[in-house]
């Protein structure tokens, strides 16, 4: 059976969080979201999918609890998806709601 933390989203809430996450693991996918983002919300159903499907893990983040996320990562619009490899951002994603089919394509 697949480690649990791989195929289930898990939510950080710092910088410092989100740092260890990414060192912990040599390909991670971010998704930055605020509370009250509809099509964040509705993204959520997505990335269980998505981390099931591919068993990259995935961390969820709200830069407004760290505001310094949002200027260490460029974020300008949620939801926003961030691939890491081997602690590096190396693809980003951010064109609103997306399904799982676009996400999982995005991680190949």
């Amino acid at each position: 059976m697949p480690d649990t933390e791989a195929i289930t989203p898990r939510r950080v809430d710092s910088a410092t969080e989100l740092a260890a996450a990414v060192d912990g693991n040599d390909r991670l996918l971010v998704a930055f979201h605020t509370e009250g983002c509809s099509a964040c919300a509705a993204m959520e159903p997505v990335l269980g999918i998505v981390a099931r499907e591919t068993e990259t893990p995935v961390v969820t983040v709200n830069p407004r609890d760290d505001p310094v996320l949002i200027e260490e990562y460029q974020i300008e619009s949620v939801p926003a998806l961030v691939l890491f490899e081997d602690g590096s951002p190396v693809r980003r994603l951010a064109e609103g709601f997306v399904g799982a089919e676009r996400v999982i394509d995005f991680l190949d």
